[in-house]
């Protein structure tokens, strides 16, 4: 059975999330340790992380991840905008470490003014960086693929093959694939002979086995448009189909997938979590 769930607010405190998680109906539990539209953080207040890990356990929420700050571009060919993300993932991966929380998912970066190559040998500089700084903890980072839109790396599978390359411990990083992004990159999803073809695709240059975490979202968008809009399952550019593959593919039978659609229903209520959730679980083929 698919492992599934959605990102959740820490307002009010990291155990707070969880039980968000629970009432939704989640196996699983996405969060962000910080405001991710701010550089600084608090520390964790005393006792937070052992009443996240205590909140878990309880309510069976399993596969905890956190999601970077949008701020990081490791891809940066600016010394200062590089050196901040840099340290701004260095924190983020302390914080997921205290939390007890495996993986920590970032969009891998811009290269803005450079270009490609240059901009994926920033990310690699970046991740050692980083790796350097943190040796010993056990929390990981995912590159996430991304939509393509402007300068930002990481939409094509080549390019993220490249930082594996790159990196000095690529078995310090991982994937986290997201749905809408690889539609909005040209991947389709949209029948089995696409679905197929854009697997063989990755697997040319990935490994499935390097795969952490999958974020479930339909587009707004079409097919290579580049743009990053998130929908409703179903309700987007994506459609069913390509999600009842997804459910019933066994080789992502024990990944944790983790939806960010809107939070909000069609019909404006609150309960857009549970919809998709149970719109997912209505494909499940037994």
């Amino acid at each position: 059975m698919p492992i599934l769930g959605a990102h959740m607010s820490i307002a009010g405190g990291f155990d707070k999330a969880v039980e968000r998680a629970h009432q939704a109906g989640c196996d699983c539990v996405q969060i962000f340790s910080k405001n991710n539209n701010q550089w600084r953080a608090r520390p964790i207040p005393e006792g937070a992380a052992e009443q996240f890990q205590q909140r878990l356990q309880e309510l069976n929420i399993t596969h905890p991840l956190i999601h970077a700050s949008y701020l990081i571009n490791l891809g940066s060919p600016e010394d200062g905008q590089w050196q901040r993300s840099v340290e701004a993932l260095v924190i983020e991966i302390r914080r997921a470490d205290e939390l007890k929380v495996p993986f920590v998912v970032v969009h891998p970066g811009a290269f803005t003014s450079s270009d490609e190559a240059a901009g994926i040998r920033q990310i690699a500089r970046g991740l050692d960086e980083v790796h350097e700084q943190t040796a010993g903890l056990e929390s990981r980072v995912l590159l996430e693929t991304t939509a393509g839109q402007g300068t930002n790396l990481g939409w094509q599978f080549e390019q993220l093959a490249a930082m594996f390359d790159q990196v000095k411990n690529p078995d310090r990083i991982g994937i986290c694939v997201d749905s809408c992004h690889i539609h909005a990159a040209g991947y389709s999803l949209a029948t089995p002979e696409d679905y197929e073809q854009t697997w063989q695709s990755y697997e040319k240059v990935l490994s499935i086995e390097q795969i952490h975490a999958i974020h479930l979202n339909d587009s707004k968008r079409e097919l290579g448009s580049r743009v990053d809009r998130h929908e409703h399952i179903g309700q987007g550019e994506i459609g069913l189909e390509a999600f009842r593959l997804l459910m019933n593919d066994s080789r992502f039978a024990t990944i944790p997938m983790y939806l960010e659609t809107p939070k909000q229903d069609p019909e404006g209520g609150d309960d857009g979590d549970q919809l998709n959730l149970q719109t997912l679980r209505d494909l499940i083929q037994l």
